[in-house]
């Protein structure tokens, strides 16, 4: 491919003139990929990662050389850490552990905070993040281990709060149902937050620890048009699936919530109450929303989404975002984060309140217990006598 071709196949994913203070992008001009090539994704662009030395946009040269390019297909690396619980202290979000038994999620949910993470793997936040996965085969063993540890203190344990556990690939590999049983055997409570169906296919262990008060389960329904979730979650479960989902786990006997997350002004915060109405109805007593975040190069792969999907709202859901980040696109600040401030935020929480408030919704707040946990013997340790 030439570097000095001006004819290019694939125009530039370009925004229309940014309201005064916008922060500028780290990416002026982004090739968007032929819509062939990225059928069923939900990034438009594989810019390569900002920590890499070099930047790589194939564009064409005039000889229809990127016809030649086969499209994004999931490929699975291995993922060999020698720890599978991440730890955490930010004072905003009730756990201080997590695990994510894959690296990279096929869902596509272009507005996902983890997409920066793959960066840090040399890799594209964009259609790498949904196409380039890494999966931790050893998760339930290595799990096994760090909880054997004599200073080990049990504490509920968060998946799904990154990548989705029960993405995809979670129906070969298993490993999440590998974790599950670990838990289960040595008492220890886990929370799990996913966007996908396939969560029912372990409701006899979930079951079985919803007993002895081991887990909670939220489920993410962002939109119920089929067209909108289609385009913004294209590879996650549809919504009547979710919705089921959590009839499913209700029914069961295991602690359901229901996310409204992530709420996007004038794209899906109309749908709020339809939503909190459709969760109610199907068994779930607890609810929670969490306004759009756009760290790092989620901005930028969330800006040329809209663009090419609902390019005649661009401006006005940018605007109402910079009023709720005070002025940026986004504001890290702890407590503020998850939520937003101004008007429009305070107008979204008070909305979300009174719903759940008619609804009868977060009447009570199921809590897990670590009452039950059994350290499990560590390899080669000797058995006590009593």
């Amino acid at each position: 491919m030439s570097k000095a071709s001006t004819a290019l196949k694939h125009p530039p994913v370009t925004a229309p003139s940014e309201p005064a203070g916008a922060t500028p992008s780290f990416s002026e001009i982004a090739i968007a990929i032929d819509r062939e090539r990225r059928r069923g994704r939900g990034a438009q662009s594989n810019d390569s990662g900002r920590f890499e030395a070099e930047a790589r946009v194939a564009f064409d040269d005039g000889w229809q050389s990127l016809d030649e390019l086969p499209p994004f297909k999931t490929t699975v690396g291995l993922d060999t850490a020698r720890k599978v619980i991440t730890r955490n202290d930010s004072p905003d979000i009730g756990f201080d552990r997590s695990i994510n038994p894959y690296r990279g999620c096929e869902h596509g949910c272009v507005y996902c905070f983890a997409r920066p993470t793959h960066a840090y793997l040399g890799l594209s936040p964009g259609l790498d993040f949904e196409s380039k996965l890494f999966a931790k085969p050893d998760a339930p063993a290595l799990l096994e281990k760090e909880l054997s540890a004599a200073d080990y203190e049990p504490r509920m344990i968060a998946i799904g709060t990154n990548t989705d556990p029960y993405q995809p690939i979670e129906r070969e590999r298993k490993i999440m149902r590998g974790i599950l049983e670990v838990l289960e055997r040595v008492g220890h409570p886990v929370g799990i937050v996913t966007k996908s169906a396939l969560v029912t296919r372990d409701i006899d262990i979930l079951a079985r620890m919803a007993q002895r008060n081991l887990v909670k389960v939220a489920i993410s329904v962002t939109s119920l048009d089929a067209k909108l979730a289609r385009a913004m979650e294209p590879r996650a479960s549809t919504p009547p699936k979710r919705l089921e989902a959590l009839r499913q786990l209700s029914a069961a006997g295991i602690p359901t919530t229901v996310m409204v997350a992530p709420v996007i002004p004038a794209l899906n915060d109309a749908e709020i109450e339809r939503i909190l109405d459709s969760a109610a109805h199907a068994g779930v007593k607890e609810a929670s929303y969490v306004l759009l975040r756009l760290p790092l190069e989620v901005r930028d792969l969330f800006r040329e989404w809209l663009m090419a999907n609902y390019p005649d709202r661009y401006r006005h859901v940018f605007t109402l975002i910079r009023e709720m980040r005070g002025g940026r696109d986004y504001d890290s600040q702890w407590g503020t984060r998850m939520k937003g401030t101004g008007p429009m935020a305070w107008m979204i929480g008070r909305r979300f309140e009174v719903a759940c408030e008619k609804l009868g919704l977060n009447k009570r707040r199921s809590k897990l217990t670590t009452d039950h946990f059994a350290r499990p013997s560590r390899s080669g340790q000797q058995l006590t006598l009593f």
